[in-house]
């Protein structure tokens, strides 16, 4: 399974926004009080779980414990706050999102590869 870190703070997420120039980063924004944000986390974890890109670095970002982090993540990333939310960042730019039912370990595999 790929190492996913968790972002807690707005320096976490701006120190792997700034990576994103080396290696792209597919943040995960999850509401743990959601049951369409833990069907979606469920298919993020059978992504990882299966053979995820290992050229990819995974973030996850608890909405609700770290909304200062989500709104923040919304802001740099001018993208609408959605959870859940799943977006992959390469140079410090979205390049790919989606979010709720859309959210598939199939869709994240077709993203990655």
């Amino acid at each position: 399974m790929a190492n996913v870190n968790q972002l807690t703070t707005i320096d976490q997420l701006q120190e792997a926004l700034d990576h994103t120039t080396e290696r792209p980063l597919l943040v995960f924004k999850h509401s743990t009080r959601c049951p369409i944000s833990a069907g979606a986390y469920s298919e993020f974890q059978s992504y990882l779980g299966g053979s995820p890109s290992e050229e990819v670095d995974y973030g996850l970002i608890y909405v609700v414990e770290n909304r200062d982090v989500s709104n923040a993540a919304a802001e740099k990333l001018d993208l609408k706050h959605e959870s859940p939310q799943a977006i992959l960042i390469k140079n410090g730019e979205p390049v790919w999102n989606t979010s709720h039912s859309r959210i598939t370990s199939g869709a994240l595999r077709e993203a990655l590869s």
